[in-house]
């Protein structure tokens, strides 16, 4: 579903800063795979998602979904086929406006607009049911606006606006790092749940290794610019903290040294 071919991206080439991001990465994802990826600081993990969004050119390589090539599309018009929850739980939703406009603007994602907007009764009606799966009372706030929202509220808005419109694949960046322990908790379960249901193909990142083993059927590790580990079916599940570590040093030769996933 997901091609990416020898993509690499270098900032800041010939200078003192040059930093290289991405080291010829190649990376194949089936339709409905769920990949955790978890790596060091600077490790490329965020680079790859902004990367298959259209953030900024490649220096090389291509990324195709279904067979299209997407590497020139501009990040408006990837959006048809993406949805994308940040760490930030401010970005992905508009503050100033209520909960059911937000939604509103979520289902039209990739469709041209007219000069007529607003929310239909019926479709008010749905956003009510898809709230309430939520299980945060949020069904009964539909004209509150979204910047009232606690953090954890408005990241499971975001992943529910992300997924409104079923994309082809769903990228989630940090999307709990920046939450409380039990949020943080509940909206990753509550991720799981929807790609599950919606049988969706998608990208964490991840800084905890224990939810990166726990949560999808496949685990990438990246490290300075490359993907190190590829782990996936029944090998994943048998893994664990201690294993994923052993790997780690037996592909890189040198010791996992990030301090916030140890922590974690």
């Amino acid at each position: 579903m997901l091609e990416i071919r020898h993509i690499t991206k270098t900032f800041n080439p010939g200078t003192v800063n040059e930093k290289v991001a991405l080291n010829d990465v190649s990376l194949t994802l089936r339709d409905g795979d769920f990949v955790t990826v978890i790596g060091g600081n600077g490790a490329g993990k965020s680079t790859l998602l902004n990367a298959i969004a259209g953030a900024w050119r490649l220096d090389e390589g291509r990324i195709l979904i279904d067979g299209t090539d997407i590497t020139g599309m501009p990040r408006h018009q990837r959006a048809r086929f993406l949805g994308r929850v940040f760490q930030d739980p401010m970005m992905g939703t508009a503050a100033d406006m209520q909960i059911d406009e937000n939604l509103a603007l979520a289902m039209r994602r990739g469709q041209r607009r007219g000069l007529r907007w607003g929310v239909r009764a019926m479709e008010r009606e749905m956003y009510r049911e898809q709230l309430r799966k939520l299980g945060l009372g949020l069904e009964d706030r539909m004209q509150t606006k979204v910047g009232l929202l606690s953090g954890g509220q408005r990241q499971a808005l975001t992943l529910l606006m992300a997924t409104l419109r079923t994309p082809r694949l769903l990228l989630l960046d940090e999307h709990t790092a920046a939450l409380d322990p039990k949020t943080a908790a509940r909206v990753l379960a509550l991720s799981d749940k929807i790609i599950r249901e919606q049988q969706l193909t998608a990208l964490m990142i991840t800084h905890n290794m224990k939810d990166a083993i726990a949560y999808g059927n496949r685990l990438i590790m990246m490290h300075e610019g490359r993907i190190l580990i590829d782990v996936q079916g029944e090998e994943k599940q048998k893994l664990t903290v201690e294993d994923l570590l052993g790997l780690f040093m037996k592909s890189s030769g040198e010791a996992f040294a990030s301090d916030r996933a140890m922590l974690a």
